[in-house]
């Protein structure tokens, strides 16, 4: 019996399907000659693969299509022994696709097809209560409809259990104020933190003007990942700054994500918020060193 405390993830699944060409076509042209490539992807599936790597008991809710894609995702799933009881299969949206277009000078367009993703109700995160009730952790994103994110939150907060959000894809809009109150750690980059605050990050003092006006919301900690520049926590009223490891980084697709998973391991074992960073920016130190999104992910006995 896996006596490890239960880190459970909400969230989206997504095939990433990615051509790799000199240049991005313009409207109406046609490229000959890229190079294709297939990933395993989505933020919700990223944060849980990361997690089940770097040693954690996870469970993974999300909705995927009655589809090839999703058939291959699921057993994947399995194989990094990822607890599926409540990855639902929906036969009304095929599984969420990305279309990735990357140029040779890593600039690229990128087109999602929730599909499935989209279809990730309350109804279904009722149906995963027993699941969310045994966790000490829930972590959830932003791919999936705001409305189950929300009561997700509402729910885990209310048995106390730990609630992380890491507010990505940006949001278009306001988070509503009845789901900051209910999350006891949040986890922007740089973009993510100024469009909730509606503040600029310039330089040091800024971020942490930023940071204590998202506290205020009433999150207990929040944790600003700034890429090569490390990360920026606080907490109790004490700021803490990690910085980064020095790599020499070839993608850092799935950076965020593997950082979060990490992050969830870390604090589910119970190490304390400074050493919880660390390990996390070690598995994301790793993951940029490599092409791709899942498959850059790192094992535990990397990060030993």
């Amino acid at each position: 019996m896996d006596t490890k405390k239960k880190i459970v993830v909400i969230g989206s699944s997504n095939t990433d399907m990615v051509i790799k060409s000199d240049r991005l076509p313009k409207p109406g042209e046609t490229i000959l000659g890229g190079n294709f490539l297939m990933n395993h992807g989505g933020k919700g599936a990223n944060q849980a693969v990361a997690a089940a790597r770097l040693g954690g008991n996870v469970t993974f809710i999300c909705k995927i299509g009655n589809d090839i894609f999703g058939n291959e995702t699921l057993e994947m799933f399995h194989k990094e022994k990822i607890d599926t009881t409540y990855v639902g299969i929906t036969p009304k949206e095929p599984s969420g696709v990305a279309l990735i277009n990357v140029d040779k000078k890593g600039e690229n367009c990128i087109v999602v097809a929730s599909g499935a993703n989209g279809t990730l109700s309350v109804d279904d995160i009722q149906h995963a209560e027993s699941a969310i009730k045994q966790a000490s952790i829930v972590i959830m994103q932003l791919e999936t409809p705001i409305e189950s994110v929300t009561y997700a939150a509402k729910m885990a907060k209310r048995d106390g259990i730990t609630v992380i959000l890491n507010p990505a894809p940006a949001p278009t809009h306001q988070l509503p104020d009845d789901l900051l109150a209910n999350v006891d750690i949040l986890i922007p980059n740089v973009t993510e933190a100024e469009i909730i605050s509606g503040m600029h990050i310039t330089d040091d003092e800024s971020a942490k003007e930023v940071i204590r006006y998202i506290s205020s919301k009433g999150i207990k900690t929040v944790i600003i990942t700034m890429g090569a520049k490390g990360a920026l926590a606080y907490e109790n009223n004490e700021f803490i700054h990690i910085p980064a490891f020095k790599v020499e980084a070839v993608d850092t697709t799935a950076a965020g994500d593997t950082f979060c998973g990490g992050l969830c391991v870390a604090l589910s074992e119970g190490k304390n918020l400074k050493d919880a960073i660390i390990f996390a920016s070690k598995a994301s130190s790793i993951s940029v060193t490599r092409m791709g999104a899942q498959v850059s992910i790192p094992l535990r006995k990397e990060i030993q």
